[in-house]
């Protein structure tokens, strides 16, 4: 059992970033109730590639939940979305502002019968702001947020990361308020109204480049795979692959000069401190990069290894899923599934030695639960039937 259970969630989001953040607090315990319109969370169609029918996106963001499918635009599908409401710890949903008020299931009127209701909205822009009712997308939050500004190579176009970090980060703090509310809920019985939006949780994890930027007054700039601050700090291309160093101060670069074979380095004034480093990267690079293209990957990082130098192989997904450490510390989970036999999942990350997470529960299929959660809000087999024939559940 998780630190979290006992703790009902009502998971009204699609995509990604809601259900990451549910996901979350549902490897940490919570019974999450996640809720489908009866076409499904449209993340379900994007693939290939898909598994046992279910796409690889859905998969990668639905663990430890059960699924229903009710329709809120019925209103027999309000009224079930409100009972199942008053009996929750956390409502999670990320609608446009304000579309959740027609049917009565807004934060106002919800907490008017659940006062200890954690109620977390999820947007692009936020609740309030001129921006408030547009829809949120990561790409367009990348761009509009900056990264992309300082992504990609110095002499290209912007790219945006690889992965949809401003989703991901986004679920990621919206679970750190879920659990900071439910704390506040425990010490004062009161529930509350979390507002997180894309926008903000991306500004915020610029992070250095965003402190910069208000310290300088300057644009940032991009630097592909190097570092503002620090040199040197990139990948590099060996005899057979890429590897990246990342050397942090002055006594691991002597160390790296030695190994390459230019000791002379490390007492030249343009390169014996880090600022001068910064300061001559141009020509410092070079000679680094001509240097370690003479061995193959796995010899560099054997000798930097022994001489405490940090550097890394560039892997490819598959290799970095397994990776040694990854697999000693179970990284990655195979989970029986009803329709694909069994799926390969990336495991919790949150390690707690008394409260450890698990995945109990495979992504559900659409509405694989519906009935059993309906029972046990007191409805008979024949609401069900009728329920379903009515087309507000599935």
């Amino acid at each position: 059992m998780g630190p979290l259970a006992g703790i009902r969630v009502l998971d009204l989001t699609r995509v990604l970033a809601g259900p990451y953040c549910t996901m979350l607090l549902g490897d940490l315990g919570a019974d999450v109730v996640k809720v489908e319109s009866l076409d499904g969370d449209d993340s379900r169609a994007w693939g290939p590639p898909f598994v046992g029918g279910e796409s690889a996106y859905y998969l990668a963001a639905n663990r430890n939940k059960r699924g229903i499918v009710l329709n809120l635009k019925t209103d027999a599908g309000q009224r079930i979305a409100r009972q199942m409401a008053a009996r929750a710890d956390v409502l999670a949903e990320n609608f446009k502002v304000g579309a959740l008020a027609a049917w009565g299931l807004d934060y106002a009127a919800l907490c008017e019968v659940n006062p200890g209701l954690v109620y977390l909205s999820l947007t692009g822009y936020g609740q309030t702001g001129p921006w408030a009712d547009r829809p949120g997308y990561d790409l367009v939050i990348q761009a509009e947020g900056g990264v992309m500004s300082i992504t990609g190579p110095t002499d290209g176009p912007p790219y945006k990361v690889g992965v949809a970090i401003a989703d991901i980060t986004t679920g990621m703090l919206a679970a750190n308020a879920v659990l900071a509310a439910l704390l506040h809920r425990e010490r004062t019985g009161q529930g509350q109204h979390i507002d997180i939006s894309l926008l903000d949780t991306h500004l915020a994890w610029l992070a250095n480049v965003g402190s910069s930027a208000l310290v300088t007054g300057k644009a940032a700039r991009r630097y592909g795979n190097a570092h503002a601050s620090l040199v040197p700090y990139e990948s590099f291309a060996t005899a057979d692959s890429h590897l990246v160093l990342a050397v942090g101060n002055d006594g691991q670069f002597r160390r790296l000069a030695l190994l390459l074979g230019h000791a002379e380095w490390a007492d030249d004034s343009r390169f014996a401190t880090n600022p001068a480093r910064v300061t001559y990267r141009e020509t410092l690079i070079p000679l680094v990069q001509a240097a370690l293209v003479a061995r193959p990957t796995a010899d560099w990082l054997d000798r930097f290894q022994h001489a405490g130098i940090p550097a890394g192989k560039v892997n490819t997904v598959g290799e970095a899923l397994a990776h040694p450490s990854a697999v000693a510390r179970n990284m990655v989970v195979a989970v029986p599934h009803p329709t694909a036999g069994e799926v390969r999942l990336v495991n919790s990350p949150l390690r707690l030695s008394a409260t450890p997470t698990a995945v109990r529960r495979p992504p559900p299929l659409l509405g694989e639960h519906t009935a059993e959660v309906l029972v046990e809000l007191g409805y008979s087999e024949e609401q069900i039937v009728e329920l379903c024939s009515d087309g507000v559940i599935r």
